[in-house]
């Protein structure tokens, strides 16, 4: 199986050779799967490590809740939130890449001097000034599609053709931010699972995934608790974790590069035998 190298800070990722995982850090009191649950800096810290030893590759840290129906927090609270995580992650776990998961670009750059080195962007670069701040840091960026704002986007999302036009969109989003001067190999792109689309437009999205290889960057996926899962298997958000990896089954086997997800213990170990499966005769 072929794969692009993905370039996040000085770390370089082939991924071709495996498929990556990445944990994901709320520092929120109110994330729609684990709002809370890691809100103190004592608790962020401590799930982050046990997340590394799981098998994380990359830790994604967010202090603003994307949820549907979900508020925007001042940025001076998001910073307040994730900067002392971060500072204490980047001595902590060296060598393993810290994300900011943020649309705003002033809480990147800060994020980005406290140690972060990739930035997880649910609008895709909406803030005028985010490629400059990814840019002048060296960092990796990962350009998300979403359908409108949090606090509406699952009122009544339509697409006449939802693969084509997050396919559309990613390649336009990469073209603006080469065209800002960030090196390609440091991008990735994320369809956006659960950002303004309904059951059947995330069904049909995991299907077709591997339209979004044809762009030639990584593609990280989130399916990770998702609403999409609780509808079809009529479950609460904690327990997911067989959805999840029925879904991330899917989409590696089809080429995905990486993965981002709550239960990284136990998709983890779901992705190493995908990998192995479907690298046997490579």
């Amino acid at each position: 199986m072929g794969g692009p190298v993905w370039r996040i800070g000085d770390v370089a990722f082939d991924c071709s050779e495996r498929t990556l995982v990445v944990g994901i850090l709320n520092v929120t009191p109110d994330s729609f799967s684990d709002g809370g649950a890691h809100f103190s800096e004592r608790a962020a810290i401590d799930r982050a490590v046990e997340m590394v030893e799981q098998g994380a590759d990359v830790v994604d840290v967010g202090g603003e809740s994307t949820r549907p129906g979900s508020d925007p927090v001042p940025a001076e609270e998001e910073r307040r939130r994730v900067l002392p995580v971060i500072e204490r992650l980047a001595r902590q776990l060296p060598g393993v890449p810290i994300s900011i998961d943020t649309r705003k670009a002033d809480v990147a750059a800060a994020a980005l001097e406290a140690g972060v080195t990739l930035v997880n962007d649910v609008t895709a670069g909406a803030d005028p000034t985010m490629f400059d701040a990814v840019r002048e840091a060296g960092a990796g960026l990962v350009l998300m599609h979403m359908k409108g704002e949090p606090k509406t986007m699952q009122e009544a999302p339509h697409y006449d053709d939802v693969v084509a036009e997050v396919r559309g969109f990613l390649a336009e989003r990469v073209e603006a931010a080469v065209f800002a001067g960030i090196e390609p190999e440091r991008i990735a792109i994320d369809p956006g699972i659960g950002f303004g689309k309904d059951l059947e437009h995330n069904l049909t999205l995991i299907h077709h995934v591997d339209a979004l290889l044809e762009l030639g960057r990584p593609v990280l996926v989130g399916p990770s608790r998702k609403r999409f899962i609780g509808a079809l298997l009529g479950l609460p958000e904690d327990e997911r974790v067989e959805g999840t990896a029925a879904a991330v089954a899917w989409m590696v086997a089809r080429g995905v590069h990486a993965v981002r997800v709550h239960d990284v213990r136990e998709i983890a170990r779901v992705v190493r035998v995908i990998d192995a499966i479907a690298r046997a005769s490579s």
